[in-house]
């Protein structure tokens, strides 16, 4: 049992995706807590139902069967049952969101796409601009890409871009599906810097993904197999990369990733 504070729970969750003629289980009966300041992956084959549980639990979608519960501000709330509207709001308020293709407004500014979102919540155009403005140098965007629309930039400019949107209103949780399944091998590593950074702050950030390199991020890695948890294991704090011989944990990050690559060739990865 975790020492961790919970800050959301699945129970029981179940989804069914049906046609006149078959029913695909895709989810069954799942049970699921998320702690405050992890950073959780979620890995499993391709089927096995890893986005439709981020998707559940983020309020995109909804279950069939069960409750998700968010325990924030003090309060608890279930979304399972909201209408629409209120699962809206309940996402603008408490979760961000970074998916494999960044989907900005390509007739808007990168600054723009950001603040269209921050003002969602805060009627502040003054203070959304400024965190907007303070999260993109801290990305590496600097003053003079703010304003370029999204064809105007790199592919790696762009999902830093969606990543500092998703983070703009200052989410409880940030849900990442595959952030970097479209990305080269140096964006990835850049953005998993700006997801590990965030999480050194301590934001909690739940994320899918089917690489070895981007699960090493996180702390607590969940594999899933035909939508139930097969198992999980906890990596504790990332400790760097297991192959920079200048990495001052360097034995440290062998071990974790050798932990982290037996498991999930235990699993059948």
């Amino acid at each position: 049992m975790s020492n961790k504070e919970v800050i959301l729970k699945a129970t029981d969750l179940s989804k069914t995706f049906s046609n006149d003629t078959v029913q695909q289980h895709v989810l069954k009966n799942l049970n699921l807590s998320i702690y405050k300041g992890d950073f959780t992956v979620i890995m499993g084959n391709s089927g096995s139902g890893k986005s439709t549980l981020l998707y559940a639990l983020s309020g995109m979608d909804r279950p069939s069967i069960g409750k998700i519960t968010y325990y924030t501000g003090g309060e608890e709330t279930e979304i399972s049952g909201f209408g629409n509207d209120a699962l809206a709001k309940f996402r603008r308020d408490h979760v961000g969101f970074v998916f494999q293709q960044n989907y900005l407004n390509d007739s808007m500014s990168a600054l723009d796409n950001i603040m269209v979102c921050g003002l969602l919540k805060s009627s502040s155009r003054k203070e959304i601009a400024e965190r907007a403005k303070t999260l993109l140098e801290s990305v590496e965007i600097g003053e003079s890409d703010w304003n370029k629309f999204p064809t105007q930039m790199s592919g790696g400019q762009q999902q830093r871009v969606a990543v500092v949107r998703g983070v703009i209103n200052r989410p409880e949780i940030l849900y990442a599906d595959e952030p970097t399944g479209a990305l080269n091998s140096q964006n990835t590593e850049n953005v998993l810097n700006i997801l590990t950074g965030l999480n050194n702050e301590g934001q909690s950030i739940v994320m899918v993904t089917h690489t070895i390199m981007a699960a090493e991020r996180g702390n607590r890695v969940i594999y899933l197999s035909d939508g139930v948890i097969s198992d999980e294991i906890d990596l504790g704090p990332y400790a760097g990369d297991h192959k920079d011989v200048s990495n001052p944990k360097l034995e440290e990050a062998k071990e974790r990733y050798g932990r982290l690559k037996g498991f999930l060739q235990n699993m059948g990865w």
